[in-house]
C-alpha cells in the first residue's frame, strides 16, 4: 500500500484529487515532519480506513516513532477539541467563558516541535471546520515563525486527503447500491 495505491483507487472523475496527492506528497514549503505528519493526521480526521492505512504506509516511516505518535495525538485531541470549541463557538451564552474541564495535557508536551503540532492540529481543525480552533492555531502559529504559504500548504493537504476519503466513501455506498 502506498499513495501511488491510492491515487489508483480513484475514479476517473477524481482526477484532480489524484494529480493534487501527488504534487502535494512533495510540496516544498513544509519540512519532510511537517508534510508526513499533515498527510497522516488529515487521513486519520479523515475517517476513512482505507485512505488511513495506505497514507500511514507512505508517511508513516517517514516520522520517527515520537513524531508518528505526536501525530496521532493532535489527530486524538483535536477530535475531541473540535467538537467542543465548535459548540462554544456557534451556540449563544456563557460556553465560551466556562472552563473546558477537558484533559489536554498533550498540548503542552506534544514530543515534537511545538510549530510541528500546532501545523498538525490546524490540518484536523480544518477537516473538522472548527473555526475557533483554526484561528487559535494559525495565531500560534505565526507567532512560531511559520508562513502564512506553509499554514495554507498544511490546508490544502486536508482538503486533499478529505476529498479523497469523500470520494472512496461515495464509491462503496455506490457499489453497494
Amino acid at each position: 500500500m502506498s499513495l501511488e495505491a491510492l491515487r489508483n483507487r480513484l475514479p476517473d472523475y477524481a482526477k484532480d484529487q489524484k494529480l493534487n496527492l501527488g504534487s502535494l506528497a512533495a510540496e516544498p514549503v513544509l519540512t519532510e515532519q511537517q508534510r508526513a505528519g499533515c498527510f497522516v493526521v488529515s487521513a486519520l480526521a479523515s475517517r476513512n480506513a482505507e485512505v488511513a492505512r495506505h497514507i500511514l504506509a507512505e508517511f508513516g516511516p517517514k516520522l520517527s516513532p515520537e513524531a508518528l505518535t505526536a501525530a496521532k495525538a493532535a489527530a486524538s485531541i483535536m477530535g475531541m477539541n473540535n467538537v467542543y470549541y465548535r459548540f462554544t463557538h456557534l451556540v449563544e451564552g456563557d460556553y465560551g467563558t466556562m472552563p473546558a474541564r477537558l484533559r489536554m495535557n498533550v498540548m503542552a508536551r506534544p514530543g515534537v516541535d511545538k510549530a510541528d503540532f500546532e501545523l498538525w492540529s490546524l490540518a484536523v481543525s480544518a477537516i473538522n471546520g472548527c473555526g475557533k480552533c483554526m484561528e487559535a492555531h494559525e495565531k500560534v502559529l505565526l507567532q512560531h515563525g511559520v508562513s502564512k504559504e506553509q499554514v495554507q500548504a498544511a490546508v490544502r493537504i486536508a482538503a486533499v486527503v478529505h476529498a479523497v476519503a469523500v470520494t472512496l466513501d461515495a464509491e462503496t455506498c455506490l457499489a453497494a447500491a
